[in-house]
């Protein structure tokens, strides 16, 4: 897979400890580097495989064609995984969310602002609104709400004033001429800052567009509902509210303070699960330096103990 890096492969492999031989779910199969190398830990192994990208397919295709009927696809978001899998059934379960390299880099799929593309953004493109409508369309509720809330931008108000003016204009209808309009409004000079100024805003685009948020709260009770007792469920994620989202349902699952507002009584709580560390699990410097896209990452980790009625 020229030009796929799968982000803290190591640390998820000692926590899924692959090497022992199981059943195991990649709920976000993208370049299939944390796929291979779950089978071929143990010649044992069967993987199942979710991705809703239309092109993962093909790349699915190589790994089928090396592990056999070890090694099921499905061209169905994470959110569907319940459609094709049953209560207790793996004995780990991985989700490595964002973006693959492959969609950020396809002009086509028209998430990356330094290749000149219509903008789309949908890890499905066979379905739902791209984000051209959307910045044509949305009210500036839902603007806000991408901009300010998921893409936490800063300079929200300037973001959003830009995007509403730039309507009819044209501007907003690919990647490159939709980032100058974003840009502009943030201001500074680009050169001199670590990201781009469009970053966060594209973020927060692409996380509203994809329902990103809903879909993961409606997979992580799926997910774990899923595992054997004593599976474990490994969660990779880049954005600050998604590893919240994480954190506070592996801390529930595992009868702990969601939150520090959470005041109940210990007694109140029931544990279904442990957490294998309480802080989450970063990218060690030397792949920062090998792949600098991990830079983001973190990875939290639980072991199922029991079936709660979720």
């Amino acid at each position: 897979m020229v030009g796929h890096v799968p982000v803290l492969l190591e640390e998820c492999m000692d926590h899924l400890d692959p090497g022992k031989g199981g059943r195991y779910a990649d709920l976000t199969f993208g370049g299939g580097g944390h796929s291979r190398a779950i089978l071929e830990a143990n010649e044992s192994n069967s993987l199942v495989a979710f991705d809703c990208d239309p092109d993962a397919q093909a790349r699915a295709g190589e790994i089928s064609e090396s592990f056999g009927d070890r090694f099921r696809f499905n061209d169905l978001s994470f959110r569907e995984m319940d459609k094709v899998s049953s209560p207790d059934e793996f004995d780990g379960v991985l989700m490595d969310l964002g973006i693959s390299s492959f969609q950020l880099t396809e002009p086509s799929k028209g998430f990356s602002f330094r290749l000149d593309a219509p903008i789309d953004m949908r890890l499905d493109p066979r379905v739902g609104q791209s984000a051209a409508d959307f910045l044509e369309t949305a009210s500036r509720e839902s603007l806000v709400r991408a901009v300010r809330e998921y893409g936490e931008e800063r300079r929200w108000n300037r973001v959003v004033n830009s995007i509403l003016d730039a309507r009819g204009t044209g501007d907003l209808l690919r990647t490159m001429s939709a980032a100058e309009v974003v840009s502009k409004a943030v201001g500074g000079s680009k050169s001199r800052q670590r990201i781009h100024p469009a970053t966060k805003t594209f973020q927060g685009i692409r996380i509203a567009i994809n329902g990103e948020l809903e879909s993961l709260a409606l997979t992580l009770p799926k997910a774990f509902r899923a595992l054997k007792v004593g599976g474990t469920l490994a969660v990779i994620s880049f954005h600050s509210l998604e590893d919240r989202m994480v954190k506070r349902f592996m801390r529930k699952m595992a009868g702990r303070p969601e939150h520090r507002a959470d005041s109940r009584y210990q007694q109140d709580r029931e544990a279904y699960a442990e957490l294998f560390q309480s802080k989450a699990i970063f990218p060690a410097k030397a792949e920062v330096e090998r792949n600098p896209k991990s830079r983001s990452a973190r990875l939290r980790v639980l072991r199922k103990l029991r079936q709660p009625n979720l």
